[in-house]
């Protein structure tokens, strides 16, 4: 089960005793509820003090907060990585818009995940499975067969040529990792469009971060809304701007409709280009001033890519 660090923070799971703890990551996100990142990282290591001494520590040796997660920690400690030695050692050995080829512990594999963060949560979830007693064989074989969720990192190309990804990338980490991404598997050499917005009534602080992250990434840029929830969407977008640094301006574009700035990157956009629509990924409704509405991304991605 996923433990969220409100969950941590409230007491909700103070009934269960845990097998193992995973830590993937600790990021940019929760601070409309933690206020500041130390006390984010206090709730989180929490969790971990708290694991009995029969339980397993997996925690991921890339994030540098992996090794605080696990000072004092009772339970057995255990660390995967990308890029050092441990006891779960992964490496990206091709990687392609379709997915990737992959060495785990010495063992080869394609899966159809493209991207080191998908990388880095293959190899987590190879660790936990051979901590609960899984053979190695039968794990890598179940790791083949996985299938791209919804909305993350979801690709869909058009007749002409044009790539289109939608994503649930709402935070600074999370974008820069799929625009990292894209990048990598970018071997047309197209242009990268982006369209994103950020969330009304959530942490502000990381609306301009969000937009210069993307400015920085893309050849042009469109900020747009995300669910406004109860905040005005020109307000946001206004902070948002704040971080776009002035020598990237001219590739910034700013439309409050999220539909048509989604109709717009596909009108830009050309034939080996590649769209990237992020932060509402799955989700079929969008929120604007209290009220959801029906808003699904990729199928007005794919309206507007027809031919």
């Amino acid at each position: 089960m996923e433990v969220c660090s409100h969950a941590i923070d409230q007491e909700r799971v103070e009934g269960l005793e845990f097998n193992g703890g995973i830590f993937t990551n600790l990021t940019r996100d929760h601070l409309d509820y933690h206020k500041d990142f130390k006390e984010y990282l206090r709730v989180k290591k929490r969790f971990f003090d708290q694991l009995p001494a029969n339980a397993f520590a997996l925690v991921n040796g890339d994030d540098k907060n992996g090794r605080v997660m696990v000072q004092n920690c009772r339970a057995e400690q255990h660390i995967y990585s990308l890029r050092s030695m441990c006891d779960f050692r992964g490496k990206i050995t091709e990687m392609h818009l379709e997915g990737s080829a992959m060495e785990i512990n010495g063992r080869e594999v394609w899966v159809k995940l493209p991207g080191k963060f998908n990388a880095s949560n293959l190899l987590c979830a190879y660790g936990a499975a051979s901590l609960l007693g899984h053979h190695a064989a039968d794990v890598m074989k179940a790791l083949s067969e996985l299938d791209p969720v919804a909305g993350r990192f979801e690709t869909f190309r058009s007749g002409k040529g044009t790539t289109a990804i939608v994503d649930y990338a709402h935070t600074p980490d999370a974008l820069q990792n799929v625009l990292d991404t894209i990048h990598e598997v970018n071997i047309s050499g197209g242009e990268i469009i982006t369209v994103v917005g950020a969330g009304g009534n959530r942490d502000r602080g990381k609306r301009p971060v969000m937009a210069k992250i993307a400015a920085g990434a893309s050849h042009k840029v469109i900020l747009t809304s995300d669910n406004p929830r109860n905040e005005d969407p020109e307000v946001i977008l206004d902070e948002m701007m704040e971080g776009v640094p002035l020598h990237l301006l001219e590739r910034t574009m700013r439309i409050v409709s999220r539909e048509e700035a989604i109709r717009t990157a596909c009108i830009v956009a050309g034939q080996k280009d590649i769209i990237l629509v992020a932060g509402k990924g799955h989700e079929k409704t969008q929120e604007i001033a209290g009220e959801k509405r029906a808003f699904d991304d990729m199928a007005i991605l794919k309206q507007n890519l027809k031919g």
